[in-house]
């Protein structure tokens, strides 16, 4: 007993002493916010004990070193008067600010060794964050402003996210809203998308409506909007065409297939005889009985109809304003129709579950050309989704 409580208390040592020293190494390095975060971890515990007054020593060093490298950081950004430095500013005194409340919660610490509390120089930083958040958003609506007399796109795209992370930051910042909506206007790419049937086949108008109703392919697309009618009111840039080049339709068959089951079953009960022929009894003068078994034997036979359909064809990508072909993609489905039923001669009892539940079945009628066409064009839909979701209009 007391060498497991000898064990115990060597392991919680040596667990102490490797976390002190995680701790200081982190310093060491440099990376004073994982000194940080593992000391308050220790410290929220019970900061008043002993053995954890390390803690208390790294974290003083280790705030005390991060605060002053940020604080120099911010005041060289300033220095070299570059715009661009304006979120790393702003971003520099929210750290110093989250960090201070962090510790806060904990303040005071106790240093035992010398009977005072540690010392922990808080600053408060609310003007400096007030003041960096209005020259960034300054900054940010100016540039963004800039933007508006550009023609391409993908400028407008990466000024709305200019505009959202201002919103963020300030709310309701002057128009800010109003221009991200009309950034997403002017950055968004228009898709015309149509259907070519270039087979000898008739595609039902159902199908046709289905893979034109874009609102059913859950694409969540924030930068592209697909048209199936045609608008006067909008300039497409692209034009998708999902081209049907050859829909083949197999003649329908019906396989028949023979199957002998044989199978040892009970059938009824006889009487025990002995040796001499003579009926065998039990202590009480009844007659013993037996089970009498029988070989089962039954001829399956199974059916099964089929029928397939297949689309070969091509998703197109046209660059409106090129007039160029951009992208080519084959597009291939299948769909079978299959059903099984079956009949028997003999014993069923010589026959499986499996078997038996083929017996509750009978031929159906099959699919007309029409239906066949539509289901495999369900299968059609998830293929052109897995093509546009994977191969984007503008790169």
């Amino acid at each position: 007993m007391k060498k497991t409580i000898l064990l115990l208390l060597f392991c919680s040592i040596m667990i102490a002493c490797s976390s002190v020293k995680s701790t200081q190494e982190a310093i060491n390095k440099g990376n004073y916010d994982k000194a940080i975060n593992l000391s308050l971890k220790k410290l929220t515990s019970n900061k008043n004990k002993e053995k954890y007054q390390p803690y208390v020593f790294m974290l003083q060093e280790a705030f005390k070193k991060v605060s002053e490298r940020e604080l120099s950081k911010i005041d060289f950004l300033r220095k070299e008067e570059n715009p661009e430095n304006l979120e790393r500013i702003y971003n520099l005194y929210l750290s110093l600010n989250n960090r201070q409340e962090r510790i806060k919660p904990l303040l005071p610490l106790k240093n035992l060794s010398k009977g005072r509390n540690a010392i922990f120089s808080l600053n408060d930083y609310n003007n400096d964050i007030i003041n960096a958040k209005n020259d960034l958003s300054e900054y940010l609506y100016s540039k963004s402003k800039a933007v508006f007399s550009s023609k391409n796109k993908q400028d407008y795209r990466r000024v709305y996210e200019d505009l959202e992370y201002l919103d963020k930051i300030s709310p309701n910042y002057k128009d800010v809203r109003q221009l991200q909506e009309e950034a997403h206007n002017i950055g968004t790419d228009f898709v015309l998308v149509s259907l070519e049937n270039k087979t000898d086949k008739v595609i039902p108008k159902r199908l046709e409506e289905d893979l034109l109703n874009f609102d059913t392919y859950g694409l969540n697309d924030f930068w592209t909007i697909y048209h199936s009618k045609e608008s006067n009111r909008v300039n497409y840039d692209f034009t998708l065409k999902l081209v049907f080049r050859d829909i083949r339709i197999s003649p329908e068959q019906v396989h028949e297939k023979e199957i002998i089951k044989e199978k040892r079953i009970k059938d009824g009960f006889k009487y025990l005889l002995d040796s001499s022929g003579n009926q065998v009894k039990d202590s009480l003068g009844n007659k013993i009985k037996v089970d009498k078994f029988i070989k089962a034997n039954c001829h399956f036979y199974q059916f099964t109809q089929s029928k397939s359909a297949q689309v070969v064809g091509m998703v197109q990508y046209f660059d409106n304003y090129s007039k160029q072909r951009i992208q080519n993609f084959p597009l291939e489905s299948e769909f079978i129709f299959e059903h099984r039923y079956a009949t028997y001669r003999g014993d069923k009892r010589a026959l499986g579950r499996s078997y038996l539940d083929l017996l509750s079945l009978r031929a159906v009628n099959f699919p007309s050309n029409e239906q066949m066409v539509y289901d495999v064009g369900r299968d059609v839909k998830e293929k052109l989704k897995y093509i546009i979701t994977r191969n984007k209009f503008r790169k």
